[in-house]
């Protein structure tokens, strides 16, 4: 295990899920269910499982509703929010400066609120000795999103945006889907990514995505951000019906199945 467990966790829960659409019209995308279980209530309780003491979740979108759904207790996890009136016009970066008071509070976990995965893959990042690190699975065909290029001792190198299946090509570096969990240290918080957090921000760029944040640091800032292998682990990023129709047969008798996939 890491020295340091984080005793804390941040989840970015604001936005509005409209590829999800209906399945969003009347709930926010955290609450959609995979075979009845919300997707942010399997994310606390894998938080709960490897020791977390509080979570910090960043909500915006029909934000009563995971008030209401989550409480401000969740088996013997205190939950605190943090509410993003421009949820509909910011990006995943905004939220996470908006909680940055957590971020200082020491090492973390932060977590995208649309991934459904098993307790493993947090495990999986604590069995790292690295200071941060970054759940991480090949890029296949059937992918889709930010990706990632790895030096030859592990580290992320290099981010890459708005990926596909097409962008596979034989006898090119091989790239890796980021799974949206990460375990980062109280150090490079406090140092590094809350101060890049208020110069992005501060500058206007509200917009910007917690990706972009990390490929900003990673390439021109010296960010050290190793991975975490979880290839062989169930989970799925849901954006769409279809996705979470995948999902529910990755998760169905999952046990049984072994199945394994993401976008």
């Amino acid at each position: 295990m890491a020295i340091n467990a984080p005793k804390n966790a941040v989840i970015l829960a604001a936005g509005v899920g409209s590829r999800l659409r209906p399945l969003t019209d009347l709930r926010p995308k955290p609450l959609v269910e995979v075979n009845g279980t919300p997707i942010l209530h399997n994310a606390l309780r894998n938080l709960e499982a490897v020791g977390v003491k509080e979570v910090t979740l960043v909500v915006g979108y029909r934000k009563d509703a995971i008030q209401y759904a989550c409480g401000r207790r969740f088996g013997t996890l205190v939950i605190n929010y943090v509410d993003s009136p421009a949820f509909d016009r910011t990006g995943s970066a905004y939220s996470l400066w908006l909680a940055r008071d957590a971020l200082l509070s020491g090492d973390c976990f932060l977590l995208e609120g649309d991934v459904f995965f098993e307790e493993d893959a947090l495990r999986y990042l604590l069995l790292s000795q690295a200071n941060n690190v970054a759940a991480i699975v090949p890029f296949d065909e059937l992918m889709e999103g930010s990706a990632v290029l790895l030096s030859d001792t592990g580290l992320i190198s290099e981010f890459r945006m708005k990926q596909t299946g097409a962008n596979l090509v034989a006898n090119r570096p091989r790239l890796f889907k980021v799974m949206n969990l990460l375990r980062l240290s109280a150090a490079t918080l406090k140092e590094t990514i809350v101060p890049a957090l208020e110069e992005i921000i501060g500058s206007g760029a509200t917009h910007a995505y917690t990706e972009e944040l990390l490929s900003y640091l990673v390439e021109l800032r010296g960010l050290q951000l190793a991975t975490a292998r979880c290839d062989h682990l169930k989970w799925y990023e849901i954006d769409t019906p279809e996705d979470l129709q995948i999902a529910e047969r990755i998760f169905k008798g999952a046990e049984h199945q072994g199945m394994t996939r993401g976008k």
